[in-house]
């Protein structure tokens, strides 16, 4: 009996996770807040080219993606990435710093979107940010409190919201397509230097649109048949996403100019309100849905993370807490609830977002390794997905070069 099964047989946390729902999860991440502003940055990078670097950015994420996805399956734990490197690197005490900077890029990023949704919340409702942040926070914690089913079933409605707001902007687009022969692609392009250095550069910023998958693992031990299920829904949420952010690549470079695309903050409630002449009322709410929407699972995440370190001894033992009859590490909850209110009210996050960036690249880097590692030391679990060797080689090369791309990014080189 694995250590997962043997903690859900004992009062451990409830395995009802179905492949359906933990597909909405990790896609409920992904499609986050970040297109909405992501799409705009990329096409003024790329230009034209802005799909390709969509697809580019899905190749590099689909590296680590891929070794998350076979790590799941051999560790099917809480405090994955913590678990993956104690295991693959034999280090503890890298084990629990991983984890402390998986919980940190939590909590950082539930802070930044929620004060983002009560800027958007002030736009219709006139609520004072230290009412509003208290009262929002403690709808998510409690509704992550209640049961992993519910919070995930509600996670998955507003995945749900999120993937319509897309293909809308997807279907007032469509006719636009037509105008993709008559565009001045210029492909000749292709072969100078110049052009690839736009759709690079569009490609690694667009990478930030597929960060998500990674929190997927970490509620592992509540999947039903995790070594099956976990690998599936981490490459079926990269597939699906991969589709509708090109689709939508698609669309706004038919529909609006590049440069107009980049020097808005709101990129796709400007095509939206290009498309139909009506204000883009609609795809606001969606997008303060997307914004909930992520700050939830940032906090199941985080709270799974601190449940997992504290049940390997790498966090006090209460921290670990379940319970009796909600099945969910209140206490990690509460704590991690606690965190992000704090932070969103009295935290420079906006600094602190920029950190979480290069922490998750950091992550990654020694994911990949410690897969490449343990593919080389142990044999091959049977019935679990196998990937070749040299993909955790890439990804880790990859981490490191996005690392080193954002740093000549930030510092204008």
């Amino acid at each position: 009996m694995t250590d997962a099964a043997s903690a859900d047989a004992t009062g451990g946390l409830r395995r009802s996770l179905s492949l359906p729902l933990i597909t909405f999860y990790g896609l409920g991440n992904i499609l986050g807040a970040g297109i909405y502003v992501l799409i705009g940055k990329v096409a003024g990078h790329a230009g034209l080219f802005a799909p390709l670097s969509f697809v580019l950015a899905s190749l590099l994420a689909g590296l680590t993606a891929f070794s998350y996805a076979e790590l799941s399956a051999r560790f099917p734990l809480s405090a994955g990435e913590a678990v993956y490197v104690r295991k693959g690197l034999g280090l503890s005490w890298l084990a629990a710093v991983v984890g402390l900077l998986i919980i940190f890029a939590g909590c950082v990023s539930s802070a930044t979107v929620l004060r983002g949704f009560v800027g958007y919340l002030q736009v219709f409702v006139a609520a004072p940010e230290a009412i509003a942040l208290p009262l929002i926070v403690l709808l998510l914690g409690s509704l992550a409190a209640w049961g992993i089913t519910q919070s995930v079933t509600v996670a998955a409605l507003f995945t749900l919201v999120e993937i319509v707001g897309l293909l809308l902007i997807i279907g007032v687009g469509a006719p636009e397509l037509g105008n993709l022969q008559t565009l001045p692609f210029e492909f000749e392009r292709l072969g100078h230097s110049e052009a690839w250095v736009g759709i690079t550069v569009g490609a690694f910023l667009a990478f930030y649109a597929f960060l998500g998958f990674e929190d997927m693992v970490n509620v592992a031990e509540e999947v039903r048949q995790p070594e099956r299920n976990m690998p599936r829904a981490i490459l079926w949420t990269l597939m699906l996403s991969t589709l509708l952010y090109f689709a939508i690549a698609l669309v706004a470079i038919t529909s609006v100019s590049p440069r107009a695309l980049a020097s808005s903050e709101a990129p796709l409630a400007l095509i939206y309100q290009t498309l139909t002449g009506r204000e883009p009322v609609l795809i606001t709410l969606i997008g303060m849905f997307a914004v909930v929407n992520g700050a939830l699972i940032q906090m199941i995440m985080a709270s799974r993370v601190v449940y997992g370190m504290a049940d390997r001894g790498w966090l006090p033992r209460l921290l670990g807490r379940i319970h009796p009859q909600t099945r969910t590490p209140i206490i990690a909850t509460v704590l991690i609830a606690t965190a992000v209110l704090s932070l969103a009210l009295w935290g420079t996050v906006e600094a602190l977002a920029k950190a979480t960036s290069y922490t998750l690249l950091l992550v990654f880097g020694l994911t990949n390794l410690s897969l490449w590692r343990l593919k080389g030391r142990q044999p091959h679990p049977a019935g679990i997905i196998r990937i070749p060797r040299w993909v955790p080689a890439l990804g880790f090369i990859a981490s490191l070069a996005v690392i080193l791309i954002q740093v000549a990014i930030d510092k204008g080189v």
